[in-house]
């Protein structure tokens, strides 16, 4: 190996290290994080850290900016070498941490404990939003929905995209309905990662805030279509998050209006995933963590590498 060659490989090294995935991991959970806490404000004059949580989000946002600013400038200094291309670790991977099946470890229940029984303080009031978001009422009808049961999120949000996959609305409502609010807002913490490297991979490209519109074009109306009770903003809302829309032209867009449901959140995140693995010809089988990489056309891996 050449010197400049040597030299090509220890930038593109260092380049793929630096933590672009972390800091958008971080930066989704926090933006998450804000969306339930907003929603959990409207019932209490406390102040519960909503502000702060927005700055720390414009740090992250900033870091993330500055990452991927160095990464462009480190990949234009190789293509001036004419060592652009260099094989090295390939990034976007995050999604399939993510992704992996929680192990929780097994209690053994003792003799003297009583059984465990289903908290029923709240409501049903995940069953309650499907209803309303979905159009299918959940079982044991609308005056008193069964409690769903706890499932791990990234094996929910498989089911979820085979149905949307599928266009089946009933079969969509039947899978939220079956699993309890904890488990619902887990597709909240599954999705973020997931979203950015599908929708990358249909336009070609590293999402950009221009891209807004035409993820828009190629979603909108399906997830309507098997979302009828959901808001537009919603939409909106996740479509700016995987743009990276910074955060001030988000909050200019929402103007005063107060921030949604938390599960409104979660379950458009799933059908959108579910829309966009549609739109990219891919099964939910794709969404295992194990999974190999998806074969691409040879224009799209030389406009990449560009």
């Amino acid at each position: 190996m050449s010197l400049l060659q040597e030299l090509g490989a220890q930038l593109r090294a260092t380049s793929d290290d630096l933590p672009t995935g972390l800091v958008a991991a971080a930066m989704d959970k926090l933006r998450s994080a804000t969306d339930l806490l907003r929603w959990v404000q409207e019932e209490s004059s406390k102040d519960l850290g909503v502000l702060r949580l927005g700055h720390a989000t414009e740090h992250a946002e900033t870091a993330a900016a500055a990452l991927r600013a160095t990464q462009d400038a480190v990949e234009a200094y190789l293509m001036v070498l004419g060592l652009s291309g260099t094989p090295g670790t390939a990034p976007g991977q995050e999604w399939r941490t993510e992704m992996r099946r929680e192990e929780r470890p097994e209690r053994a229940a003792r003799p003297d404990e009583p059984p465990a029984e289903k908290v029923e303080s709240l409501g049903p009031w995940w069953q309650q939003r499907v209803a309303q978001l979905t159009g299918e009422s959940p079982p044991g009808g609308s005056d008193r929905p069964e409690l769903g049961e706890q499932a791990d999120p990234s094996d929910l949000l498989r089911r979820i995209a085979a149905g949307v996959r599928a266009g089946d609305r009933a079969r969509l409502g039947r899978e939220l309905h079956a699993v309890n609010a904890s488990t619902g807002l887990g597709l909240s913490a599954v999705t973020p990662q997931l979203l950015h490297r599908l929708a990358g991979d249909l336009l070609g490209h590293e999402p950009r805030p221009e891209d807004v519109p035409r993820l828009r074009t190629a979603a909108e109306g399906r997830v309507k279509a098997l979302l009828p009770g959901t808001q537009p903003d919603v939409l909106e809302t996740l479509l700016d998050r995987i743009c990276r829309v910074p955060l001030r032209q988000q909050q200019e867009k929402r103007g005063d209006r107060p921030a949604g449901h938390p599960a409104d959140n979660a379950v458009t995140a799933s059908v959108l995933t579910g829309v966009l693995l549609a739109r990219l010809g891919r099964d939910a089988g794709s969404l295992e963590p194990d999974a190999p990489e998806p074969v691409r056309p040879r224009a799209e891996a030389a406009e990449d590498r560009r």
